[in-house]
């Protein structure tokens, strides 16, 4: 296994990272699902300067793309007038990482797979054999709408298609995995994927390895409460074997969400060591595939 540990940034670097000036209020905006039913709501977020530029589609976790403290309130819809869940309601994370991304040139969308099919409040923890899942699950469903989300943004004039990336977090790792493996070798997809603390157990992804011609990072935690990071360990080394070029970084002492930006989480002194590499690490990978 190709274990990448972290490096020590300081808090004075962490600081530069977490903090930039007010951003604008993501665009709200429609496309279909390639699941050829299904019309998601997704928030854009865009540098200030015009395109084209690269781009990256962000996906959500289990307890979807909005606030826990307005997922109890959430319509049926995300897009309904009446619902709190709408680009306000967005959680700090997917905030941060959506202004990170656009602060350094990037095009971000984060698409919503759980509000357009009446699930926008989420799932807690410990809900993976919950059956209303199975209609948003990482496998058959929520892939669809990356490979949605990505004809999308190929459509957009401002968007240099050749550079467009995936990044997604927990159930949303696990479905930017199998997004990667339905893309496979035939490339002329996703450029790269960024994956964080994915679940990676049978009932997660599509096999047992990945085989697919595009770059994949995983970001995992060592402390990790809800998924094992040692099973996606083992998904890594058989799908080197398999010939894909993927890569694990292993952040000790870090929990699951090292990267929200909360009090709580970042108050654990290796999420916020995480935290501050992660954000280091995925703009330097992206970066570095300009060709």
């Amino acid at each position: 296994m190709a274990t990448c540990l972290i490096r020590h940034l300081g808090c004075a670097l962490f600081s530069a990272l977490l903090i930039s000036p007010a951003a604008a209020q993501p665009e709200t905006v429609f496309f279909p699902s390639a699941d050829g039913t299904t019309d998601i709501v997704g928030y854009l977020f865009r540098p200030q300067r015009p395109g084209p530029r690269p781009a990256v589609v962000m996906l959500h976790g289990r307890a979807g793309p909005y606030s826990s403290n307005v997922n109890a309130d959430c319509s049926l819809v995300a897009r309904s007038a009446a619902s709190p869940c709408n680009a306000s309601g967005l959680s700090k994370r997917h905030k941060m990482w959506g202004e990170y991304w656009a602060s350094r040139g990037y095009v971000a969308l984060l698409p919503d797979s759980f509000g357009p099919r009446g699930k926008a409040h989420g799932f807690g923890r410990n809900t993976h054999d919950d059956p209303e899942r199975e209609s948003v699950n990482e496998r058959t469903v929520r892939p669809l709408d990356a490979e949605g989300a990505l004809n999308y943004l190929r459509g957009r004039k401002d968007i240099l298609t050749s550079r467009i990336f995936l990044q997604g977090w927990s159930n949303g790792g696990s479905t930017a995995l199998n997004v990667m493996s339905r893309q496979g070798l035939r490339g002329g997809g996703y450029r790269a994927a960024l994956v964080f603390y994915p679940g990676c157990g049978e009932r997660a992804l599509l096999g047992r390895a990945l085989a697919t011609s595009a770059p994949v990072t995983m970001f995992l935690a060592s402390d990790d409460e809800e998924v094992s990071p040692a099973i996606c360990a083992h998904v890594a080394a058989r799908s080197r074997e398999a010939g894909t070029n993927i890569d694990v970084v292993t952040y000790p002492g870090a929990t699951h969400d090292f990267d929200d930006p909360s009090q709580s989480r970042q108050a654990v002194p290796g999420n916020r060591d995480a935290m501050s590499d992660a954000l280091t690490r995925a703009i330097a990978i992206v970066e570095a595939l300009k060709n």
